[in-house]
């Protein structure tokens, strides 16, 4: 069963009616991206940030997902399929994808400001000031900010580098460190980019780009995934 590595960003979420950074100038819905992502804006006023992230873990389970995350489950009838996003929501697992890898962390999900391993499922409710882990610290969201380290990185790297096809669906390739996965990929293996614009500071050797929405590119493509039987045996 050949394996098949799917990268999937904001263009992903998008198409369930979850906003992008990219798409508003930096901004979502009035808050400054440094501000409620990053150390730095979590120290100079946590309450602000657990405010921002609490009304995109509500935003986040009132969305469905699309037409994208829907054929993409479909591909493991016949493909070992590993997802790896950079999203926050649980879109891939809500439509029914087996083994999907967060690089930027859970909006599902809280841990300890001091324990990083102490991590709690927490639906869609809200973490506020004085909601502590099992340590006695403070929850904060179960959230990559900027200037972190990235945890499931090195996981990432592992299954894009043991890939038979890769594909890439709704993400600029400009974020890193999670663009620089796909230098990983072996050579000579089929690759496609679905997204309705042409990907920056990227080059399409060896690519094959589906200029079309992820709910609208990615039926199509594992689609033809299914039924090429070349590219299945």
């Amino acid at each position: 069963m050949k394996y098949v590595v799917v990268l999937t960003g904001a263009g992903m979420s998008a198409d369930s009616g979850l906003a992008t950074f990219r798409d508003s100038g930096g901004l979502w819905e009035g808050y400054d991206i440094n501000e409620v992502a990053s150390a730095d804006g979590w120290n100079r006023n946590p309450e602000k940030v657990l405010e921002f992230y609490n009304t995109r873990r509500k935003q986040a389970f009132e969305a469905d997902p699309n037409e994208g995350h829907k054929a993409l489950v479909k591909l493991e009838k016949k493909f070992d399929v590993s997802i790896v996003t950079q999203n926050v929501d649980d879109l891939h697992e809500r439509a029914g994808s087996g083994n999907v890898i967060h690089l930027h962390g859970e909006l599902r999900k809280a841990r300890s400001v001091e324990n990083s391993e102490h991590v709690y499922d927490i639906g869609d409710k809200p973490i506020r000031l004085g909601d502590t882990a099992e340590d006695g610290a403070q929850l904060r969201p179960h959230i990559v900010w900027f200037g972190e380290m990235v945890p499931m990185l090195e996981e990432g790297i592992r299954v894009v580098s043991q890939a038979d096809i890769l594909i890439v669906i709704g993400t600029s390739l400009v974020v890193y460190p999670a663009a620089g996965l796909v230098d990983y990929a072996p050579g000579g293996i089929p690759k496609y980019i679905i997204d309705p614009s042409t990907p920056e500071l990227y080059s399409f050797h060896g690519w094959e780009h589906i200029k079309a929405t992820a709910a609208e590119g990615t039926p199509k493509l594992v689609e033809n995934l299914l039924n090429d039987d070349k590219k299945i045996e």
